[in-house]
């Protein structure tokens, strides 16, 4: 990729070194105007405003109870080819993945496939050497970011900017390496934990999880546009991925790690959250296992890709925006104050959430 060197040297440096002292004091005033500005009338406007604050594209899907479902798009599908955005076209959903895999460790622990109960050297005894706790560290707690084991996606040698198809390879970043804490101790995010989930998940079933997601949770709820991986789908389906001020196109990058891999429609999200969060997706045995284990909206991020997804009980009404920019401050700024989506794009979404109470 011709700028890739430079726009690593922005993610490594910048972000974790400069960010911490910069981000918070000076980069969340280059953000006021965009967040104390005049709420527009619709979500359109918005959604178009939003171009205008240095996104290449963005879809929103808004479900309100009692409405037909609502879409929204502006800027490009593809910038280069001059494609306009489009509300229906596929997008990679990054770390959303994470919720349909709780959702089939939920089913499967009802079932008596899996027990939340049972520690990972119990399911994976190949690792009980290479993970510090291996024996004290439950499914229960790899599902709820529990465990203490370190986050692969933080070491040194991971590149987010080369394809990412060895799952092995990833793992092996986070084996022989001291505990970040005892297991149950706090609460620390570790996409380690969805890896070996996704393990966890094939072993017991006794074939790959994307399929069972794909017949068992997919299937019932008619989502015919969602899917495990990038090479399940059409290429020209899914919307191109940008780093802010780059030209370069990131839709190319695979990433096939469990929890971080999914790709889909707006719709077809909203359509899933929607579900978790009503009942009709999982039974009553099933949701009260969900409800003690994980969370019911999540955001995603993946190089060029930044996705929120959220049920508002306040208002009924499941809100999906993906926006396909990163880098900069589209999004950049989220992890460093206080882990939400803090940036352009999180102030994007918080607004389109006023405009929707307001309405």
């Amino acid at each position: 990729m011709a700028q890739k060197d430079r726009i690593i040297r922005k993610l490594r440096i910048v972000v974790p070194i400069v960010g911490l002292t910069i981000a918070v004091v000076i980069a969340p005033l280059d953000l006021v105007p965009p967040w104390i500005a005049p709420l527009p009338d619709t979500v359109q406007e918005q959604v178009e405003d939003a171009v205008d604050q240095g996104l290449d594209g963005i879809i929103v899907y808004v479900d309100q109870a009692g409405r037909t479902p609502q879409f929204y798009a502006a800027g490009w599908k593809n910038k280069t080819a001059k494609v306009p955005a489009d509300p229906h076209a596929l997008f990679r959903i990054g770390s959303i993945s994470k919720l349909y895999m709780a959702t089939a460790v939920a089913k499967l622990v009802s079932n008596g496939i899996l027990s939340l109960d049972k520690t990972l050297a119990g399911y994976l005894p190949d690792l009980s050497g290479r993970i510090e706790y291996a024996d004290k560290i439950t499914l229960r707690m790899l599902v709820q970011h529990r465990s203490g084991i370190p986050n692969f996606t933080d070491d040194e040698a991971w590149d987010w900017f080369t394809s990412q198809t060895d799952i092995n390879k990833a793992l092996e970043l986070a084996l022989d390496e001291p505990a970040d804490f005892e297991p149950d101790a706090r609460t620390s995010y570790s996409n380690t934990n969805y890896l070996l989930i996704g393990r966890i998940l094939d072993n017991a079933l006794g074939y790959s999880h994307h399929q069972y997601i794909a017949v068992d949770i997919l299937a019932p709820l008619g989502l015919m546009n969602t899917y495990s991986l990038l090479s399940q789908v059409d290429y020209d389906r899914v919307v191109s991925g940008y780093w802010y001020e780059y030209d370069d196109d990131l839709r190319q990058l695979d990433h096939v790690i469990p929890g971080g891999s999914m790709i889909a429609t707006a719709e077809d999200v909203g359509r899933f959250v929607r579900a978790l969060n009503d009942g009709s997706l999982l039974n009553d045995g099933e949701q009260v296992i969900y409800a003690s284990i994980y969370e019911y909206g999540h955001d995603g991020w993946v190089p060029g890709y930044h996705s929120i997804a959220r049920y508002h009980e306040d208002i009924d009404t499941v809100l999906v925006q993906f926006v396909s920019t990163t880098g900069g401050e589209t999004w950049g700024t989220a992890n460093i104050i206080g882990g939400k989506a803090t940036g352009v794009s999180g102030i994007i979404y918080n607004r389109i959430a006023r405009i929707l109470r307001r309405q």
